[in-house]
């Protein structure tokens, strides 16, 4: 739970944003490590990225790493529950996944499974402070404003289509709870604004993003973009940033006016796909993104964030309900997520796309944080359970975690890491952080984990200190 308190301070903190206005360009420099280009630049495996993001807070226990499955009991123990969801198989024999994930199952032999994700100590946890950290790699509050995972990969390679954003957003809202603390890492910060995130909140509607308003002809249209950027040219506060900001201000309107007209906008509009296809998908605004994400790889996405939509206390933020709320969400989830796995492999794409599923941290019934980190109780657990409200993974835990991949270049069927069987569900082997996690990203797409732009004379690494490291074992 977020306090008030705690909400302005993170936005007092995010104020660095305001300061990427006034930022020259930022200028593509090697890290400490990396004396030759060549060799700090590793070979691509991947071209595109599609993240699925659980945000709220995703149990592993719940999804992608079941432990002893404990049936609801009135009176029981919290301390007896580890998962409240059964194991079941997999097309791989030595994978089990949770019951409501049978869709997922049959394309684990497609699938690369991390267990071992250690969410980073930020202190008093806070949903908007872990997913600060988990998008940006860096923990807030920094000097500068720290650009998005995507926004590193759209400035770094470019778009793959000229038309098509290199970063799509879909599925997220800002004018609900904590909208604010959202924004601060929706963006390209010290980038620049070209290469922040293109957003598309409904899916179903996402064709009406790259058309004109409704009842407003082309003409009329073109008319008054010529205004529109005119009057930001001239504006007074425009003349607040450097000239490096202003520009690539300019260049994201240039290139949002330039999709109009392109037949690359046809990727948005959904009612081109066969009713058979788009029920296959249709489970909700998440199953129509990923049936909206697929079209955009297909048509030169270079980046794409999918998210379940985080809302404080809703979705997967489990404060309560944890049971009957994650069975709920598993039907929104399961069906889209193999169809699109199932469909960017027939059509080729798979290989070379990059599916990674994930959540800023995971749950546990009674424990805060993890054993050697203590942090302040949240959400408070009866000794026994009385209530079926009760029954499920309730607590924030940063100690372990599940992140699930598809295509990429990774191995197939295949499992990194191993978690405790007994509470607390902790990492025994294979531990890795959001340095690690994204330096393995960067490296399916060719980008060096050492790679740095250079900002206010000093740089700024795309991993934390440039030291993340590629999980290296996990590559084909």
């Amino acid at each position: 739970m977020n306090t008030p308190t705690s909400r302005r301070s993170f936005l007092q903190t995010s104020a660095a944003t305001l300061s990427a206005l006034a930022a020259g360009p930022a200028r593509q420099i090697l890290g400490d490590d990396a004396t030759v280009a060549s060799a700090a630049k590793p070979k691509a495996t991947a071209d595109s990225v599609i993240v699925l993001w659980m945000g709220g807070g995703m149990a592993h226990t719940e999804t992608f790493d079941p432990k002893k499955y404990t049936p609801y009991e009135k009176g029981m123990s919290p301390d007896r529950v580890l998962s409240t969801f059964p194991a079941i198989d997999t097309a791989v024999d030595n994978i089990k996944i949770s019951q409501g994930l049978e869709n997922v199952a049959k394309v684990m032999d497609r699938a690369c499974l991390l267990r071992g994700y250690t969410a980073g100590d930020l202190g008093f946890i806070l949903h908007s402070r872990h997913q600060y950290h988990w998008h940006t790699g860096y923990a807030p509050p920094q000097t500068v404003a720290a650009p998005h995972l995507g926004s590193v990969i759209a400035r770094t390679l470019g778009p793959r289509d000229p038309a098509m954003p290199a970063f799509i957003d879909i599925g997220q809202r800002f004018d609900l709870g904590e909208g604010e603390e959202l924004k601060a890492f929706h963006t390209a910060g010290f980038l620049g604004s070209e290469h922040g995130p293109f957003l598309i909140p409904y899916p179903d509607q996402a064709l009406t993003s790259v058309q004109p308003p409704a009842g407003m002809s082309v003409e009329r249209f073109k008319a008054r973009y010529k205004a529109y950027k005119q009057l930001a040219a001239e504006s007074p506060i425009a003349k607040l940033g450097s000239d490096y900001q202003r520009e690539s201000l300019e260049r994201s309107l240039e290139n949002a006016y330039r999709l109009l007209s392109s037949p690359a906008a046809k990727a948005f509009d959904l009612s081109q796909e066969s009713k058979q296809k788009f029920d296959a998908y249709n489970t909700g605004r998440f199953g129509l993104g990923c049936l909206l994400a697929r079209r955009l790889v297909e048509s030169g996405a270079r980046f794409i964030e999918l998210t379940t939509e985080y809302i404080p206390f809703l979705n997967w933020d489990t404060h309560d309900n944890g049971h009957t709320r994650l069975a709920d969400l598993k039907k929104l989830i399961d069906r889209p997520i193999a169809q699109l796995v199932l469909d960017l492999e027939e059509r080729g794409l798979l290989d070379r796309t990059l599916i990674v599923l994930a959540s800023e941290f995971s749950r546990d019934m009674v424990m805060e944080g993890r054993p050697e980190q203590a942090v302040q109780d949240q959400v408070q657990v009866p000794a026994k359970i009385e209530e079926l409200k009760f029954y499920g993974m309730h607590r924030h835990f940063t100690g372990a975690g599940s992140v699930l991949m598809f295509g990429g270049g990774l191995k197939k069927g295949h499992v990194h890491g191993v978690t405790a069987d007994e509470r607390p569900v902790t990492t025994i082997s294979g531990r890795f952080t959001i340095e690690d996690l994204h330096a393995t990203i960067y490296r399916s797409l060719g980008i060096s984990p050492s790679l740095a732009y250079e900002i206010e004379s000093r740089p700024f690494y795309v991993t934390r200190d440039g030291l993340g490291k590629p999980i290296e074992s996990i590559f084909a």
